[in-house]
């Protein structure tokens, strides 16, 4: 399959131009040294339809629940639900390609962290975490969140904690749309489903009413990351020009 072909002028209509994801993608390409890869028309169609029918099951399940649940779990609600319905071959597909393809053709060099696209999460190892809609994992993941809300301040809040495989799925595919279908900006700026260590650790880290800009380099100017940087317990995952080809990421915290 040639995956260069470009998408023609007339599948990208459904993109406001001045979407705010494109353009932090846009801001922030570092690290870029492979040429562009698209995806082509038909598989195109195919993630604007799988995209349609993830969100009708975060919908279901509740944005909580649904950053814990399996693949298995996401296939049985879609053959159950009609709310949802069941995913089409050319979805399961995609889906299977995005977890098992190298992304290195795309410039992204991360070490893989899950190899099972059924990754299950136990319930007895997670701890939800009050007023966030989030889960982080027991042990030194949640210690260390609760190190950094004690010596940082009430001010730091978790903005993403733990993503099984569906909820890592969910967001590449959205930056992917977001990219009119260019792989490698995608990539430059997620880990694709199979790369991501919010599977396996790391969780993310904002200022209280930033919003989105927590999610952006501004986060790096704030006393909150200043007072993060002097921790020795922790450190961040992505810094700047890092190896992995992935955009700075301030907010992202790697538990060490």
């Amino acid at each position: 399959m040639n995956r260069r072909n470009f998408l023609t002028l007339t599948t990208l209509t459904p993109f406001i131009a001045n979407n705010l994801m494109a353009i932090e993608d846009n801001l922030n390409k570092s690290n870029k040294n492979t040429a562009d890869v698209y995806l082509e028309t038909k598989e195109w169609n195919t993630l604007v339809s799988l995209r349609k029918r993830i969100r009708k099951l975060k919908n279901y399940v509740g944005f909580a629940n649904f950053n814990i649940i399996s693949f298995n779990d996401a296939m049985f609600y879609g053959r159950n639900y009609s709310a949802i319905g069941k995913f089409t071959k050319d979805e399961l597909e995609l889906i299977d390609r995005l977890f098992y393809e190298d992304p290195t053709k795309y410039g992204f060099y991360g070490e893989k962290t899950c190899f099972n696209i059924n990754n299950k999460i136990a319930r007895k190892d997670i701890k939800k975490i009050p007023h966030t809609g989030h889960f982080l994992f027991k042990g030194k993941p949640l210690d260390d969140y609760k190190r950094i809300k004690k010596d940082v301040g009430k001010s730091i809040i978790l903005t993403s904690g733990i993503r099984n495989t569906m909820k890592q799925l969910s967001l590449y595919v959205d930056k992917i749309y977001h990219n009119k279908g260019n792989m490698t900006n995608a990539s430059n700026s997620i880990a694709p489903p199979a790369y991501s260590y919010h599977t396996t650790s790391d969780f993310d880290v904002g200022r209280k009413g930033w919003g989105y800009r927590n999610f952006t380099a501004d986060f790096a100017t704030t006393k909150e990351f200043q007072k993060i940087m002097k921790l020795n317990y922790i450190s961040v995952r992505y810094t700047q020009n890092n190896k992995d080809g992935v955009r700075y990421e301030p907010w992202h915290i790697k538990v060490i």
